[in-house]
């Protein structure tokens, strides 16, 4: 299966409703058209306070203090902001992303997919001064680099984004999947856990940032977040599947899981920190 880049046709999404596309019902007539529009708030700062949960969910309860709530809370750009990649162009929304987080990727072209999911558990454990768990494996022997190793006695988040550029070189997608532990129940996910592959030459990486749950059915939906290749501003995908869902995804795992840019196989690709 070739990556998809942006959106795909209405012909392609056919040809992907015949294989049973993830965990959505049906396909959505046009797939161009969805924005999570229905369910956003403008003014809102934060994951938590521009996506709206659909009508009869709830936000999943989180410890205060959690990596859970950190990522609820992630910044956001103003809204109708354009994804930046790391030379200054900007990217489509157009079929992708409805929000894009508040944080500048770091020069170079080097913060790509995985590398946005290292950084969201690196600056959680920063934030909450939690240094000594902050190691990611490089793909040359899978063996960690430690944090307080590369940073000695310097505690400035100047000399934290040195060690970020130091991992981003010479760690990806195939080295965090082997950090990350499977989850083998997709239906158990949780905030935090990450859809990774390391089947193929090229792969991809998304977290999930949010959970909502429906009290009276039990029904789950979560939010996603990626960066992508060149490296690019860290942005929320919409769910291009269903229109008033978006930019929600249910908890209806099927073998196959398409989101804008990449397939996924949930029984395979769910990892967790």
């Amino acid at each position: 299966m070739i990556p998809m880049r942006r959106h795909p046709s209405i012909a392609v999404a056919a040809a992907l409703a015949m294989v049973a596309p993830l965990c959505l019902v049906a396909l959505a007539a046009d797939p161009a058209g969805p924005d999570g529009g229905r369910l956003i708030d403008e003014a809102g700062k934060t994951i938590g306070t521009r996506i709206l949960p659909p009508p009869g969910y709830e936000r999943a309860p989180v410890a205060a203090g959690s990596f859970e709530e950190f990522l609820r809370s992630q910044p956001l750009k103003p809204h109708g902001a354009r994804v930046k990649y790391w030379d200054g162009r900007e990217k489509d929304p157009a079929g992708v992303y409805c929000a894009v987080v508040d944080r500048a990727v770091r020069p170079g072209d080097i913060e790509q997919c995985a590398d946005a999911v290292m950084r969201l558990r690196a600056e959680y454990l920063f934030a909450r001064k939690r240094y000594s768990e902050i190691a990611f494996n490089f793909v040359s022997d899978g063996k960690p680099r430690r944090y307080v190793d590369f940073a000695g006695n310097d505690r400035s988040y100047a000399r934290f984004l040195k060690y970020l550029d130091y991992v981003f070189a010479r760690a990806n997608t195939t080295s965090l999947y082997g950090q990350l532990k499977p989850v083998k129940d997709p239906a158990k996910i949780r905030i935090g856990d990450v859809f990774i592959q390391k089947h193929r030459a090229v792969n991809h990486a998304v977290m999930v940032v949010d959970l909502a749950v429906n009290p009276a059915t039990g029904e789950k939906v979560f939010l996603m977040v990626q960066s992508y290749m060149p490296a690019q501003e860290t942005q929320i995908l919409i769910n291009p599947w269903d229109d008033a869902l978006s930019p929600w995804y249910a908890v209806r795992f099927e073998e196959i899981f398409d989101t804008p840019e990449w397939r996924f196989y949930p029984f395979k690709d769910l990892r967790r920190f």
